[in-house]
């Protein structure tokens, strides 16, 4: 059962402790790692020193950092609307404002050089009653963060988030059409698109411009309202056998991650995660 696509995951989703994490995903066959929470904090926030530790620990285990999944433009964009308060906006312990977006950024750069990592990942703004009027902002935070990134050779990763301006496939593609710098790409997550009222695949999954998707985040739920009830990886409303074939049929080499969202049974979310991670090599070795 050898897996098309790099098996991935964000540690956190087994546990905010990264030892047992990396134990649980080493024991799945996981080689690539996104840190958001380590040790209780978000990456943004830890010392030079335990980013080092975690390195060290992740490649110990076989594997290597492939993105930080930072928490910027995870905030309230000034002018851009009232923030539309149907979806849950998740913070990871990182609870910024947009005057501290400079510094993330440069933090963020940082990590990168520590890690090794090739992907930052950023967001859109917390989302308004009227995304479209954020566009223009959008862009030119993602032009300004490329332009930042390009000369370490790493890539923005723009993730569509339905508590962000940019959720949907539609979203993206307009966002796309006015950014040109070639080093911000997407990290595609179908489920996200899905709690923001729209259909990921195959029809959302259609319309994106193939060439700019750098990763892939892997999570499954069922819609009640606005209200998604995450559940076990492939279980549930997105297609990912279909999505995957799809991304392997137009060329896509990159990894598919792991965000389990879901709680686990009783609770349980170091089994949820297991669960789902062997799922999701289920689904990538088909």
């Amino acid at each position: 059962m050898t897996p098309k696509l790099e098996l991935a995951a964000i540690t956190d989703e087994f546990s905010p402790q990264l030892e047992p994490a990396l134990d649980a995903m080493a024991a799945i066959g996981m080689t690539g790692v996104e840190l958001r929470v380590v040790w209780g904090k978000n990456i943004i926030d830890l010392t030079d020193e335990e980013v080092l530790r975690a390195t060290d620990l992740v490649q110990a285990h076989g594997m290597h950092v492939l993105s930080i999944a930072s928490p910027l433009l995870k905030c309230v964009l000034p002018g851009g609307g009232d923030v539309d308060q149907r979806f849950q906006q998740d913070s990871f312990n990182s609870n910024q404002t947009i005057d501290d977006q400079p510094r993330l950024a440069e933090r963020a750069l940082k990590l990168c050089e520590l890690t090794g990592a090739k992907i930052i990942r950023v967001f859109s703004y917390w989302r308004t009653v009227e995304p479209a009027r954020c566009h223009d902002a959008i862009c030119r935070a993602l032009i300004d963060l490329g332009t930042l990134a390009a000369p370490h050779g790493l890539i923005i990763g723009l993730e569509n988030e339905h508590a962000c301006n940019v959720g949907t496939a539609t979203e993206v593609v307009k966002v796309f059409a006015d950014v040109a710098c070639t080093n911000v790409q997407l990290v595609w997550d179908p489920a996200n698109m899905l709690v923001g009222g729209e259909e990921p695949f195959p029809g959302g999954y259609a319309v994106l411009p193939k060439s700019r998707i750098a990763h892939v985040h892997a999570k499954d739920c069922e819609m009640q309202g606005h209200k998604p009830e995450w559940g076990p990886l492939g279980s549930r409303h997105v297609d990912w056998k279909g999505q995957i074939a799809a991304l392997l049929a137009d060329g896509y080499a990159g990894a598919v991650s792991l965000e389990t969202h879901w709680g686990g049974p009783g609770g349980d979310k170091m089994l949820g995660s297991t669960i789902c991670g062997w799922n999701l090599r289920g689904l990538l070795s088909a």
